[in-house]
C-alpha cells in the first residue's frame, strides 16, 4: 500500500509538474503575444512619427517659399499702378508740341527714367514685342493689319508689357500682321 501511495504521489507530483509546465508555457505564450502587440504599436507610432516629421519638413519648405514669394510679388499691385504712371509720362513726352520748352521735356524725361530705374531695380522687365511672333501668354492682340511681315508677327505695340521676376505683370497690347495681301 505504501508503494501505491508513493506511486500516486509521484503521479500526482508529475501531474502537478505538468500543470506547472503547461502554465509556464501558457504564460510564456501570453507574454510573447503581448511583446508582439507592443512591437506592432511601436512600429505604428514610429510610422506616424516619420509621417508627421516629413509633413512638418514640407510645411517649413512651403512657409519659406510663401515668404519668399511674398517678398518678391507682394508689391505687384503697386508695380502695376506705377506702370500706369510710366505710361502717362511716355505719352506726355510723345505728345509734346514741337516748340515746347526743352527744360520741361528734359525734366519729364528724367522723372520717367527714375521711374523706369526704380522698377528695373525691383526686377520689373519690359517685354520685347515688336517683330516677335505673337505669344498669347505674353501678348494681347487688339488688332491686325496687312503688312510685309509674316502672319502672326507683331508689327506695332500699343501698350508695353512687363514681367515681374519672370511672372507676367501686364501683357503687351499689340497689333499683329495678317501677312501680305
Amino acid at each position: 500500500m505504501d508503494a501505491t501511495k508513493e506511486t500516486l504521489k509521484k503521479e500526482g507530483g508529475a501531474e502537478t509538474e505538468n500543470k506547472s509546465t503547461e502554465a509556464q508555457v501558457s504564460e510564456a505564450q501570453a507574454l510573447q503575444k503581448k511583446i508582439e502587440e507592443l512591437e506592432a504599436q511601436v512600429k505604428e507610432k514610429e510610422q506616424k512619427y516619420l509621417y508627421l516629421y516629413a509633413e512638418f519638413e514640407n510645411f517649413k519648405k512651403r512657409a519659406v517659399k510663401e515668404r519668399s514669394d511674398l517678398l518678391k510679388f507682394g508689391w505687384e499691385s503697386l508695380a502695376h499702378d506705377l506702370l500706369q504712371v510710366v505710361d502717362n509720362l511716355e505719352r506726355a513726352i510723345a505728345h509734346m508740341p514741337a516748340g515746347s520748352d526743352k527744360a520741361i521735356t528734359d525734366g519729364i524725361q528724367m522723372v520717367l527714367n527714375q521711374f523706369i530705374g526704380a522698377l528695373t531695380r525691383q526686377n520689373v522687365q519690359p517685354i520685347e514685342s515688336v517683330h516677335q511672333v505673337f505669344d498669347p501668354n505674353l501678348h494681347e492682340a487688339v488688332g491686325s493689319e496687312p503688312s510685309e511681315y509674316p502672319a502672326g508677327t507683331i508689327i506695332k505695340e500699343q501698350l508695353r508689357g512687363y514681367m515681374l521676376h519672370g511672372r507676367l505683370l501686364r501683357p503687351a497690347r499689340v497689333i499683329i500682321s495678317e501677312g501680305k495681301k
